[in-house]
């Protein structure tokens, strides 16, 4: 008799993820790694950087770890939606595999012989301004306060990407045959086992509570605000997916799964067998083929599928959708479901993949977000302890030449140089480099050289050179970043803390010559590449003018 896997504490399996995610000797990876950007130049980029960075591989020879990004160059204004996107990004990556390396990473994926991650990374990133303008757009190319080795040697600041790479690379090793898909901005350490065989042809994240649902628990947990995937009580597993509804309402609409064992929100992130994504290929290839049309996962995907059609057709209407429209819907999406299990009966449809209630989770897609995870580099906690260790930060001043420096023993400093000055309670640097630096509380400074910084308490600067005697400066609450261009010429973008970019997008800010909707149409389509070797050459000259 087959003995049951023994089970771990959350704790074992925090330890577990974390040793996976740091060894840097045998890196946790998928075999393919797929980035979906907004455009050809922001694709180079990513094949370039990953592929001598984070997706290096432990130097086993092959094709693999391969890189493989692409352009969402979609017809519709509106963009592929997640959904349509994630089938066309595939299919591209195809594409690319076999120009550049010979292999049918279709043919491969289907034989079980490789795993395979897509990250979607395209989209304005307006909850994040400025910080997305400084990189020319290039969201995900948005750097953290710690600097990790390159190649190279160098030490260079971590970008998201790379960060959101190196931890879902854990659960590379039981997705052979399998396409995963993640969001390029968050990065979470499960407390459930992320090694696991799985049982469904689609599968989605989500972070399950431990009891079955109560009206009580369904208010206090908030998740009538939530995309929630319910899970069966039976031996299957089954589960389905409902968006924004009360207990009531979930439960009625859920009444085809049974009894319902578990509950919890959608991560968005899931994962797919090769013969179901073949399967979507093959039904949306009209709309694939013409580039046209937006769809999206939850609503045009997975809801669909999982629920009866009435409680379908009920949930669109409150998104403003005709219901003869949604009804066509589900008739389409039950047609291909019937067919596609009559051939496929090894797996479930559509089942969870739980992260744990208790998982840490580390956001970086808005602005407030962004600084308050940063700061957490510098606070005291297990949650800090996780995300120090996770990002490899072994003591709170790495690899940094501060000898005429004030350092205080909270802040967290990666990679920098100065000859005088002060750094503050709790702040976070990384690649900065200045004859005197004087950074307030809270500050975070990120990729900055000048003969003098100056950092308000909270202040937020980033990508900033300057050859002026005055250097660098910025009161409380300042966030201000540079936006350069393929001659190396820049300018100042600012903003304040307490502003969501999304709000302020269309408006003109105190200080600014242009709105960020402005700024995000000059960038479009830039030479990021160069952009970014330009700007290192402006940082090495700034700093070897003041004598580092």
């Amino acid at each position: 008799m087959t003995m049951p896997p023994p089970i771990q504490s959350a704790a074992e399996i925090i330890e577990s993820a974390m040793s996976a995610m740091t060894d840097a000797a045998s890196p946790a990876l998928f075999d393919v790694t797929i980035v979906c950007t907004t455009d050809d130049f922001q694709a180079a980029y990513w094949m370039e950087r990953l592929s001598k960075g984070i997706c290096k591989g432990n130097g086993g020879g092959g094709v693999y770890p391969m890189v493989l990004a692409v352009s969402e160059d979609w017809s519709s204004p509106s963009g592929a939606g997640n959904g349509l996107g994630t089938l066309y990004a595939f299919q591209k990556a195809c594409r690319v595999a076999k120009e550049k390396y010979d292999v049918d990473l279709a043919v491969e994926l289907m034989g079980g012989k490789v795993s395979a991650a897509l990250y979607h990374t395209a989209g304005k990133g307006t909850r994040l301004a400025p910080l997305p303008a400084s990189e020319n757009n290039n969201k995900p190319g948005v750097k953290l306060p710690v600097c990790h080795k390159l190649s190279d040697g160098t030490f260079e600041p971590i970008t998201v990407l790379e960060a959101v790479v190196r931890q879902t690379g854990i659960y590379a090793s039981s997705r052979s045959g399998r396409l995963s898909v993640f969001w390029g901005d968050q990065i979470f350490v499960p407390t459930s086992p992320f090694d696991c065989t799985p049982t469904h042809h689609v599968d989605i994240m989500c972070s399950l509570e431990k009891e079955p649902p109560t009206e009580k628990v369904w208010k206090e947990k908030g998740l009538e605000k939530y995309g929630v995937i319910a899970v069966s009580g039976g031996d299957s597993g089954d589960a389905a997916q409902v968006e924004k509804v009360d207990h009531a309402t979930a439960v009625r609409m859920l009444k085809n799964l049974g009894d319902i064992a578990r509950v919890g929100p959608s991560l968005g992130s899931f994962s797919v067998s090769a013969k179901i994504l073949e399967a979507l290929c093959e039904e949306f290839k009209a709309e694939l083929d013409a580039k046209d049309g937006k769809l999206d996962t939850d609503p045009h995907f997975w809801m669909p599928l999982t629920l009866p059609q009435d409680e379908y057709i009920s949930l669109m209407s409150q998104k403003g959708v005709d219901d003869d429209e949604s009804r066509a819907h589900h008739v389409r999406m039950t047609k291909m479901k019937v067919a596609f299990l009559a051939a496929n009966p090894e797996l479930g449809l559509f089942g969870a993949v739980d992260v744990g209630s208790s998982a840490c989770w580390w956001d970086y897609g808005l602005l407030k977000l962004y600084i308050a995870n940063n700061l957490k580099l510098s606070e005291d906690g297990a949650d800090a302890d996780l995300l120090r260790r996770f990002f490899g930060v072994t003591s709170r001043s790495m690899n940094s030449e501060l000898s005429g420096v004030t350092v205080d023993g909270s802040s967290c400093v990666s990679s920098c140089k100065a000859n005088c000055g002060s750094v503050g309670a709790h702040a976070a640097m990384a690649s900065v480099e200045a004859h005197e630096i004087q950074i307030g509380d809270n500050a975070i400074v990120v990729n900055c050289a000048a003969k003098k910084i100056v950092a308000g308490k909270g202040a937020v600067l980033y990508n900033l050179v300057s050859e002026s005697e005055e250097g660098i400066v910025a009161e409380d609450g300042d966030v201000i970043v540079s936006v350069s261009d393929v001659h190396g010429s820049s300018m100042l973008l600012k903003s304040k803390i307490g502003i969501c970019g999304g709000d302020a997008w269309k408006k003109l800010l105190d200080g600014n010559i242009m709105s960020f909707e402005e700024v995000h149409k000059q960038n479009w389509n830039s030479d990021v590449s160069t952009i970014e070797k330009k700007r290192k050459d402006l940082f090495k000259k700034a700093s070897s003018s003041f004598g580092l």
